[in-house]
C-alpha cells in the first residue's frame, strides 16, 4: 500500500508537482489560490490525529496527482476545498464565487449534509444516505471522494480500535465499489484492504 504523506505545506506540494512532471498542464498558481482559501477557511482546525487540517487536503491532492496522474484543474482544486462547506463557515456559493461553478459543483457533491437529528442513529443514517448518493455522482466528484478517503484510511491504525473497524467496514461497503471503474484506485484500495484485513 503506497502512502501519501509527503506534502505538508503548499510550498512542498508545488515543488513536488513541478519537479516530478505531475504538474505539466496544471495551473499551479490556481491551485495555490485554492490551497490558500482552504487554509483561510479551515483556520486552526486540526484532524483527529492532531495535524493541521491542510495536511489532509494536501494528501488528497497528492493522491490524485501522483497516483492516477489526474491533471483536471477543477478536480484538483476541489480536492483542496472538499471539506470547506462541510466543516467551515464557507458555502457552496462562496466556493463558486472564488473558483467557479465546476469546482463548486464537485465540492457540493462530496459535502455530507447535516443530520436531521442530533442522536447517533440519525447521524449514521444521514451518513449512509450520503455515501449511497455518491454512486450517482459524476466521475470527477468520485475521484475527489476516492482521494479524500484514501488520505483518511491510509493511517487508519492511528485511530481508536472501534473506529477502525467501523470505518474499515464503511469503506468496503461504500467506497471500494466506487473505485472499481478506476484502475489505479481499484489497485490501491485492494492493497489497502489486504493491509488492514485484520479488521474484518
Amino acid at each position: 500500500m503506497e502512502l501519501f504523506t509527503h506534502w505538508r505545506t503548499w510550498d512542498e506540494a508545488r515543488a513536488g508537482l513541478a519537479g516530478s512532471g505531475s504538474g505539466a498542464g496544471i495551473d499551479l498558481d490556481g491551485l495555490g489560490r485554492a490551497a490558500e482559501a482552504a487554509r483561510r477557511w479551515h483556520g486552526d482546525q486540526r484532524r483527529p490525529t492532531g495535524e493541521p487540517y491542510i495536511v489532509h487536503l494536501l494528501e488528497a491532492l497528492e493522491v490524485l496527482a501522483c497516483g492516477p496522474g489526474v491533471t483536471n484543474q477543477a478536480v484538483l482544486c476541489a480536492a483542496l476545498l472538499h471539506d470547506v462547506v462541510e466543516d467551515t463557515s464557507a458555502t457552496v456559493a462562496d466556493v463558486e464565487d472564488e473558483f467557479g461553478p465546476e469546482v463548486a459543483e464537485l465540492v457540493d457533491w462530496v459535502t455530507k449534509p447535516p443530520a436531521a437529528g442530533a442522536d447517533r442513529q440519525a447521524k449514521r443514517a444521514a451518513r449512509a444516505a450520503y455515501l449511497r448518493r455518491l454512486r450517482d455522482a459524476p466521475r470527477e466528484a468520485m475521484l475527489v471522494k476516492l482521494a479524500d478517503r484514501a488520505s483518511n484510511v491510509q493511517t487508519l491504525d492511528r485511530m481508536p480500535p472501534d473506529f477502525q473497524r467501523r470505518y474499515y467496514a464503511e469503506t468496503l461497503t461504500y467506497i471500494v465499489p466506487l473505485a472499481e471503474p478506476e484502475p489505479w484506485f481499484e489497485a490501491w484500495y485492494a492493497s489497502w484492504r489486504r493491509h488492514f484485513a485484520h479488521l474484518r
